[in-house]
């Protein structure tokens, strides 16, 4: 979801969709990237110091890469199945819109580039609940994975929109996503798994502009 969040410190003169009556609503619907740096630069440390009191263990590294695949995974399914879901209820259909397609309207407004605590925050405690539940105390070390893959995902996310990209792979990742946006937005649902849109054949190439 590219919308609610903490308050940007000082506004955008950027043109903005407007998603809610209530001021208070709307300033929760943006982050800028110095408060999303700031957040997370305290949170992914502390997820990391509960792991190492709670669960030492010499398969941290591992548990962290299968945290981070996980996410990838679920990047892909959440943004092809949910936030292009195409509900024929006006209620569902303003939902996706404000979930999603609002940043499709707008894609390259830099306050809604990013998915804003509000959002990610309880996320997180869910898919905290569910690690441990499966793994265990060292559930926290495959949070801590699935957590530092949404923290990457959402800095290449704004950098697409927000930044030239003019080296080889940050170039990749920008055409990718890119694609996406201006050829066909049924595609490239991956922004920082792009293998995903192999395995399950929905890359769209520079042919592909149907």
């Amino acid at each position: 979801m590219k919308g609610q969040g903490m308050p940007s410190g000082s506004p955008s003169s950027h043109p903005r969709v407007k998603l809610f009556r209530s001021a208070r609503l709307e300033r929760l619907t943006v982050i800028s990237m110095r408060w999303f740096v700031v957040l997370w630069a305290i949170l992914l440390p502390a997820i990391a110091l509960v792991g190492i009191a709670t669960a030492p263990t010499l398969w941290a590294p591992m548990l962290v890469g299968i945290g981070w695949l996980v996410w990838s995974l679920t990047e892909y399914l959440l943004h092809r199945h949910l936030f292009h879901f195409e509900p024929r209820s006006p209620l569902l259909q303003r939902a996706v819109f404000i979930i999603h397609g609002n940043h499709h309207s707008e894609s390259n407004d830099p306050l809604r580039n990013l998915m804003p605590p509000v959002v990610s925050i309880p996320v997180g405690l869910l898919v905290w609940a569910a690690a441990l539940a499966v793994a265990g105390p060292a559930g926290t070390w495959l949070l801590f994975g699935f957590m530092s893959g949404y923290v990457a995902y959402d800095i290449i996310h704004y950098a697409c929109h927000q930044f030239p990209m003019k080296g080889p792979f940050g170039r990749m990742l920008k055409t990718h996503h890119m694609r996406h946006h201006h050829l066909r937005a049924k595609g490239n649902y991956a922004i920082t798994g792009m293998l995903w849109d192999r395995v399950f054949a929905t890359r769209i190439s520079s042919h592909n502009e149907a």
